[in-house]
């Protein structure tokens, strides 16, 4: 029987939409910038999924299992690879940054000192992010798109629902009902996502320019590399532990890398990141926990960023920062970056608290801002794929995506 013609896939057409914004966005720059409103348009369809998705998945897959022990074994486990992968993405970063050492030789003149002083007068304690994770208001939470909180709530909303048995049932049917009918929205909404992804990567280029790259190329060069190598040992020591081939898996959720790509936005990319893990096999439950709790805990490129950004300043002003330092370093930095993921410049706060804790000079941000938009497109990228990978692993790691459904996912034709 001849085989039915297929046009373009959603993935071709977002990444034919990538090229030919950064094309457009150089020759046509006023033009280019004149389509923020609609790239904004399309992260805002995206956002508005998000909460509700969340919430009624959560709720759907708490309820319907009623297995409190479970939960915690998934939450135990996630934080164990969360707190591994975290690790190897801050030596892979000091390790990089170290041999390649981006900063010597850059001008000190360069970048916007304004937003920097901001930064560095805020301050994130370990107590103000545990006592954080509790809302006072879900509305306030969800309209604040505060995922820990979002979290939190929906757990303690699960749970109760399981408990009150039959009386909860219609609640837990709802939720049922409104998570599928998200997923549903979503399908639309990433119809559009070709024209967002063009509107967005036009304004980005338009706006900075391509030659903004040349004064930290080598910055650039260095964070893109650690990255890739980051995700080679990560994806090679899951494949030894857990045994799965993951290319399929890359070939499979390369829809939501591109999105998080070019929006640079990790919101951007659950919704269809959470979708495409369901037909890789990973069981919803699972997907519904393990993602949103690592946009929180498991913000591998943020982590690598961070930990390259620090030792990048003191090496602009030729500070000496010794190897035991860096180390002293990284320990900070594995507790500073978790749970600040709803912080606006997350980031920039880190780096500005790390920095002025080890005497280096905070101003030294301002020079990594002109090309922040292009290290920040390739670390949320990273911060999917990693937590992409992290559902994977424990969803291997509690049985419940067993060889024969995996054989049928690797079978699958993902181009569609």
């Amino acid at each position: 029987m001849e085989k039915k013609k297929r046009g373009i896939g959603l993935s071709a057409q977002i990444f034919i939409a990538l090229i030919l914004g950064i094309i457009f966005g150089h020759i046509f720059p006023a033009l280019g910038a004149a389509l923020k409103p609609l790239g904004d348009m399309f992260i805002r369809m995206i956002k508005m999924i998000v909460v509700p998705l969340i919430f009624s998945s959560l709720v759907m897959g708490i309820a319907g299992t009623g297995d409190f022990k479970k939960l915690g074994r998934l939450g135990a486990k996630s934080l164990i690879w969360f707190e591994l992968a975290t690790t190897v993405a801050l030596v892979v970063g000091l390790t990089v940054v170290n041999v390649f050492q981006p900063g010597v030789g850059v001008s000190v003149s360069a970048g916007d000192a304004s937003n920097v002083a901001a930064a560095a007068k805020k301050s994130i304690s370990m107590m103000d992010m545990l006592v954080n994770i509790v809302p006072t208001n879900v509305i306030d939470a969800a309209a604040r798109g505060d995922m820990l909180q979002i979290i939190f709530f929906s757990t303690f909303f699960g749970v109760s629902a399981a408990a009150l048995g039959q009386k909860g049932e219609p609640v837990v049917k709802l939720a049922v009902s409104v998570a599928e009918i998200m997923f549903k929205v979503t399908g639309y909404v990433m119809k559009c996502a070709p024209i967002g992804v063009f509107a967005l990567i036009s304004f980005t280029v338009s706006k900075f320019g391509l030659g903004m790259l040349i004064p930290l190329a080598k910055l650039v060069f260095s964070l893109y590399f650690a990255l890739i190598i980051f995700l080679l040992l990560v994806m090679v020591a899951a494949s030894l532990i857990v045994r799965v081939n993951f290319y399929h898996l890359v070939r499979a959720i390369k829809e939501p890398l591109l999105i998080a790509f070019s929006t640079a936005a990790s919101e951007a990319a659950l919704p269809i990141a959470m979708e495409k893990l369901e037909k890789f096999g990973v069981p919803k439950h699972i997907v519904t926990f393990v993602l949103p709790t690592g946009y929180t805990f498991n913000l591998d490129g943020s982590t690598l960023y961070s930990c390259l950004a620090v030792v990048f300043i003191a090496q602009v002003y030729n500070i000496d920062f010794p190897l035991a330092t860096q180390l002293l370093m990284l320990g900070t930095l594995l507790l500073s970056t978790k749970g600040i993921a709803a912080v606006p410049g997350a980031s920039l706060i880190v780096i500005a608290g790390t920095a002025a804790a080890f005497g280096l000079p905070v101003e030294g941000i301002a020079i990594i801002l002109g090309v922040d938009r292009i290290l920040d497109m390739a670390r949320t990228a990273c911060n999917v794929t990693g937590n992409c990978i992290a559902a994977v692993v424990v969803a291997r790691w509690e049985k419940e995506l067993p060889d024969s459904v995996l054989k049928e996912a690797y079978a699958k034709d993902y181009n569609d």
